[in-house]
């Protein structure tokens, strides 16, 4: 399973944002939305249709969240080892 937080609760309440001070950001809870995970390897994936239906899910959701599209997903260490969705800066 993969745990994404989707925001936080300050003493029972939901926060809208992350407060400020160290004592205020202490009592922060993590509310967090759980994804199944996947035991099939990504490394060399090149194109998004190769990553196991899990991990597409995941990022789709992590997208969604984010409310930007996702530009890259890194597959492994080499540089060839990488999914361009599209130009980050186009």
């Amino acid at each position: 399973e993969l745990r994404i937080c989707t925001g936080y609760t300050v003493d029972g309440k939901p926060a809208g944002l992350v407060p400020t001070g160290a004592d205020a950001v202490a009592k922060c809870v993590p509310v967090y939305e759980t994804l199944p995970g996947w035991s099939e390897s990504t490394v060399g994936a090149r194109t998004m249709d190769a990553l196991p239906k899990a991990a597409r899910a995941y990022l789709d959701r992590v997208e969604a969240l984010a409310g930007v599209p996702i530009a890259m997903v890194s597959t492994g260490p080499d540089r060839d080892e990488t999914i361009l969705r599209h130009h980050p800066f186009h």
